[in-house]
């Protein structure tokens, strides 16, 4: 059975493991690269887990991360809160275990007072783009961040979220 954890800067290996095997699996998937996260040890781990207002969670299936998101706070512009660095491993996939880390990120949006949340994610990530549309998802006319390839810009979708 997975199970949900929030996890703190005292958790950063359990953050470490799931997003270091994030970046092995689905390179493809994220503006970041797997030697990117190699350097900075501890204190780099600890550093992004302790993001002011940030939120992260872990899906763990037998005490093993098996599933990974994050919220960070909008900007001081107006923009909402941003859904960041969804993963499910392949062996967790297919068992709505990203829906749950979804609706994790979403239920602390709401407790910040969010009417929305945002995401970007990599054009041709048609997996991902599908699970964002089945959870609200809409694409937006904003153009995203380039990926590495320099030729792209990123998806950003939005979702308006509503109290229950």
């Amino acid at each position: 059975m997975v199970r949900l954890r929030v996890v703190t800067t005292d958790d950063w290996p359990m953050w470490r493991d799931a997003r270091l095997a994030a970046l092995a699996d689905a390179p493809h998937a994220f503006k970041s690269r797997l030697a990117d996260w190699h350097r900075g040890g501890e204190e780099r781990w600890r550093a992004r887990l302790a993001m002011p207002d940030a939120y992260h969670v872990v899906a763990l299936l037998a005490g093993r991360p098996v599933g990974m998101a994050g919220g960070m706070p909008g900007g001081g512009d107006g923009r909402p809160p941003e859904l960041r660095s969804v993963w499910v491993s392949p062996e967790a996939r297919g068992h709505g275990v990203g829906g749950r880390l979804i609706a994790a990120v979403e239920t602390w949006a709401l407790r910040t007072g969010a009417t929305a949340l945002r995401l970007a994610v990599i054009p041709g990530n048609a997996p991902a783009i599908a699970l964002y549309e089945r959870h609200g998802f809409a694409a937006t006319q904003e153009p995203g961040d380039p990926p590495a390839d320099g030729v792209t810009r990123e998806l950003v979708m939005v979702k308006a979220l509503r109290r229950s």
